[in-house]
């Protein structure tokens, strides 16, 4: 049990951990650099075939480009741009830099005064970096050309700032690592998540584990995704794409597979979606594969299934899992979280479609990241509410198996009980009997101060031909027959005989039966089990006692509910009432109760006891009702 516990609390503190990154992901340099903006430049489109040498052309038109309108697409025909800056004077500048926050490029040559000074050359598509770049000091204003190929998007679409060189690099450092420390987030929690689901059983395992991927691609999708590991470590370029698409491939499957078993095998049909989803993922996995090694060749059937054909698929898998969720919602607690954490995802995502629409320059998704970090959080929440449940009910089972164990073992001491009553009862009683004549007998011719120790021997001879005659009642009722009982009249018989008693213990007895209740039974049976119940009621009472009797009906079932004032009793105690030799009292035997559970059992009737300690107790007696009596 205390593994379960262990398991909570780690996903609890893990959830707490990634749930803190939030903040940082969103913190951007609140003080832009302190250096000079660069906001407009001119660009001239590079045709095909155009030597990488070559200088731009003469002739060539230029463009007038600012933050807002950057002229990033590549037209078709071209494969790249010319960029040319005006950088200002850099003589007040200690060591001087150019920081440009977001360049689209794959190939860059840069050259200042006509003079190369920065060349980059990637192999792999991740057209999108930033750039830092130490200037000489100078006087005047010198200018820089960035020659700048990719096969989609090439250009500036940011502010370029020149400054500090140092600042430059915090600057840049700062507006990355955040995405960064969130995504290795991620993977520190799927780490410890796939750790903690082995201590699961397996139909909870496969759960757990299909979340831990959906975390673990989801970290790596959005580190890789950040411009910072292509910049700082350009040799491993192709493992980061990799893994960026390896990623994706794995990221929305792992999520239907989770939905599937949160609905429990509701839907059968979502599991031939899945298989198909699955069948089209690994083909892109192996075309990705092949693009990988062959290259240009494949570039296009690699776009088609990645980006033609993989975004419809992934929108139409998060609006299905939505639709599914929505209808579920009220009826499943963990649909209505599942529901509200696509639903984030699916706002974030469209957010950032609709942003990418309506401004000029390229937009860099981020808003999707805040979706995914909603989404996750919803899954490791219904992970948890799933296992908490399958906690609860191994508790619930646990408690029923233990109380079904004390029922046979109390089953299997009755029926040595009853076997030893019905044997030896007979046996026992007929000396006894015997003895009791002689002994009245004795008295009698006795002198009067004999007399006292003769009355005593009678009355514990008595007392053990009561205890006898309980045996007999607990080994056979005699409830062979049976007749139609109305409680109204039955209870108020009862009080008649209890009420003296009540009163001599200066307590005082209400009983409240609004209308007949008919049931099958013996009378006079029936009135020995209650009058044991209710004596030792009074038995318990203390000062201002009070027993209260109510008798009514529901549904089929007529219920009798005895309920006083009293001492009470610990839980330990309720658990063994009707157990031989087991009283609350110093001189009780026990046979009282146990012969009033086994009189009620045979009429088919049930008897519960509720106690707490100074407080009183209370009996819950249950019979059922006759459907059609012969008389009311």
């Amino acid at each position: 049990m205390k593994r379960f516990h262990l398991i909570l609390l780690l996903l609890t503190f893990c959830g707490f951990a990634f749930l803190t990154l939030l903040p940082y992901s969103y913190i951007s340099s609140s003080e832009d650099s302190t250096g000079i903006p660069i906001t407009t430049w001119r660009v001239q489109w590079i045709p095909v075939g155009a030597p990488e040498d070559a200088p731009p052309g003469i002739d060539g038109e230029w463009l007038s480009a600012t933050v807002e309108h950057p002229f990033n697409t590549i037209p078709k025909g071209k494969v790249g741009a010319w960029i040319h800056l005006t950088v200002p004077p850099t003589s007040n500048l200690s060591k001087p830099g150019l920081y440009i926050e977001r360049l689209f490029a794959m190939n860059i040559m840069i050259y200042e005064n006509g003079k190369p000074v920065y060349q980059v050359n990637r192999s792999f598509d991740f057209e999108r970096t930033h750039l830092q770049l130490p200037l000489d000091h100078t006087e005047i204003a010198s200018d820089l050309y960035l020659r700048l190929t990719a096969k989609e998007q090439a250009g500036i679409s940011s502010i370029v700032h020149l400054g500090e060189l140092s600042e430059n690099s915090w600057q840049a450092v700062r507006k990355e690592l955040p995405d960064l420390l969130l995504g290795g987030g991620f993977v520190f929690l799927s780490l410890l998540m796939l750790l903690c689901s082995w201590y699961l059983n397996q139909a909870q395992r496969s759960t757990a584990l299909a979340l831990t991927l959906f975390v673990m691609c989801s970290g790596i999708l959005i580190m890789t995704y950040s411009a910072m590991p292509y910049y700082y470590f350009p040799e491993l370029g192709h493992v980061f794409v990799f893994l960026f698409d390896t990623s994706i491939y794995i990221l929305f499957p792992a999520l239907l597979y989770f939905v599937i078993h949160i609905f429990e095998g509701r839907y059968p049909w979502i599991k031939r979606v899945f298989r198909w989803l699955v069948v089209y993922y690994l083909i892109s996995f192996c075309v990705m594969i092949c693009y990988k090694i062959i290259g240009t060749p494949l570039y296009s059937l690699y776009a088609f299934l990645t980006l033609w054909l993989g975004a419809p698929l992934i929108i139409g898998q998060l609006i299905l899992i939505s639709v599914l969720a929505f209808r579920n919602a009220m009826q499943n607690p963990n649909s209505m979280i599942l529901s509200l954490g696509i639903l984030s995802l699916a706002l974030c995502g469209v957010t950032d479609l609709l942003l990418m629409y309506a401004i000029d320059t390229p937009h860099i998704f981020s808003l999707w990241k805040l979706g995914i970090i909603i989404l996750i959080a919803s899954l490791v929440m219904i992970l948890n509410r799933r296992i908490a449940s399958d906690y609860a009910r191994l508790l619930s089972y646990s408690k029923e198996l233990e109380l079904y164990n004390h029922q046979l073992q109390r089953t299997e001491k009755m029926q040595i009980i009853s076997e030893l009553a019905a044997s030896i009862a007979h046996e026992v009683r007929n000396p006894l009997q015997v003895t009791r004549g002689f002994l009245q007998l004795l008295s009698g011719k006795s002198v009067e101060h004999d007399k006292s120790y003769f009355t005593l021997a009678i009355q514990e001879l008595d007392r053990a031909s009561g205890i006898i005659t309980d045996f007999l009642t607990f080994a056979k009722p005699e409830l062979d027959t049976l007749v139609e009982m109305n409680l109204q009249h039955e209870l108020a018989q009862i009080e008649t005989m209890m009420t003296p008693l009540v009163l001599l213990n200066k307590g005082e007895m209400e009983v409240h039966v609004p209308e007949p209740q008919i049931i099958l039974g013996n009378s006079s049976k029936f009135k020995q089990a209650l009058i044991n119940i209710i004596k030792n009621s009074i038995e318990s009472l203390q000062e201002d006692g009070h027993i209260t009797v109510n008798a009514w009906a529901e549904g089929e079932t007529a219920i009798i509910r005895i309920a006083d004032n009293g001492e009470g009793m610990e839980p330990e105690q309720i658990a063994k009432l009707g157990e031989p030799y087991f009283s609350t009292k110093t001189k009780g035997t026990g046979l009282g109760l146990m012969v009033t559970f086994r009189i009620i059992e045979v009429m088919e009737g049930t008897l519960k006891f509720h106690s707490e300690k100074g407080k009183g107790t209370e009996a819950i007696i249950r019979f059922p009702l006759v459907s059609n009596p012969r008389s009311k």
